[in-house]
């Protein structure tokens, strides 16, 4: 199956809920915030500017990555990259495989939509190690990119017939991406999160910024499986719930100097502000903004990032904080289930 067929399918797959885990959430709905009724602020007092990959944003707020090099990503990605250019959020691409391999730029060129926009390229670990840095400056120049996803989906991978099935070099291709691009390297997960263990070799590889497209949204197995083309089906089913909690992944990378964007499930600005709470930078979301502008096109998804961003600026308003580093330190009540993905010593377990 070609590329651009593939990826034709997983945005009609996406945009349902057929793709969503069956028995796993992401226990963003285990973390509390604690009230304050004397907040002694007017909501026009909360800062929601935060930096990330060297970059301001105006909210911590990510337009999370979802498709490319095929032909109907050239209208999402133009009408998504341009309303993160007005709300001064950021924007991802989703796999520039194709750009990369064949030129294609079908999807990639957005700039004349989001000339100031923070743009995040995307490409698999497995063709990031096989390429030359010439070649991916190159595909970086093309579509601007102000920092590179690198995605890790060994899950999604090792159930497609077609999938790669040799992850060797991946630590080092990270560190080398690092050491010679001349743009930050995010280290992004899809859709199984990322562990304290994985964190730890990420920082001594030298990346500083890491996504952690945690369990509880889409199922990328599920997707697979539901394309037909995992290897048997029953091997996607036994799969479909793989991966850590986007809000367990979080906690488990909580101490880690590590910029966090939490992605995976991600519903509503409530969840980013919990995520932020926990310790991430920014929170992101990709197949609710590809459901709003099936619907409604640009203006739907518009009107869903201004919404995400007042959701934030309450929920920060009600815990108290005048910005996200006020938020992390504040009380935070966490459930059982979450408590067991929180790592011995962490500070989440101090705030209490």
């Amino acid at each position: 199956m070609s590329h651009s067929s593939r990826k034709g399918e997983h945005l009609d797959l996406c945009a349902t809920d057929d793709v969503a885990f069956k028995g796993k959430g992401t226990l963003f709905d285990e973390v509390e915030l604690v009230h304050d009724s004397l907040p002694e602020m007017a909501v026009s007092e909360v800062d929601l500017s935060t930096r990330l990959v060297g970059k301001v944003l105006r909210a911590p707020m990510v337009i999370a990555a979802m498709t490319g090099g095929v032909d109907r990503a050239e209208a999402v990605n133009k009408d998504l990259a341009s309303v993160a250019e007005e709300h001064g959020i950021a924007f991802g691409f989703g796999s520039m495989r194709p750009l990369l391999e064949d030129g294609d730029t079908t999807g990639y060129l957005v700039r004349d939509v989001a000339p100031n926009a923070v743009v995040f390229g995307n490409i698999g670990v497995v063709q990031a190690r096989d390429a030359s840095i010439e070649a991916l400056r190159a595909m970086l120049g093309t579509a601007g990119c102000d920092a590179l996803c690198v995605h890790l989906n060994p899950a999604q991978e090792v159930v497609q017939p077609e999938g790669d099935d040799d992850f060797r070099g991946g630590l080092d291709t990270l560190q080398r991406l690092a050491e010679e691009l001349d743009v930050p390297v995010i280290a992004k997960e899809t859709g199984c999160g990322l562990s304290r263990s994985v964190g730890e070799r990420l920082v001594r590889a030298g990346i500083g910024t890491v996504d952690v497209s945690g369990a509880g949204g889409t199922s990328w197995v599920g997707v697979e499986t539901l394309r037909a083309r995992a290897r048997t089906r029953s091997l996607g089913e036994l799969f479909w719930d793989w991966g850590i909690p986007t809000a367990g992944s979080v906690a488990q990378l909580a101490d880690l100097p590590l910029d966090v964007i939490a992605t995976g499930g991600m519903r509503h600005g409530l969840d980013i502000a919990r995520a932020l709470a926990l310790g991430a930078t920014a929170g992101g979301m990709a197949r609710p903004y590809l459901m709003a502008w099936n619907d409604g096109g640009r203006d739907a998804a518009s009107a869903m990032a201004d919404q995400i961003a007042t959701e934030i600026r309450i929920a920060l308003l009600l815990a108290g904080a005048k910005n996200a580093e006020e938020l992390r330190a504040k009380p935070v009540i966490l459930g059982e289930r979450l408590l067991r993905w929180v790592p011995a010593g962490s500070s989440l377990t101090t705030r209490r």
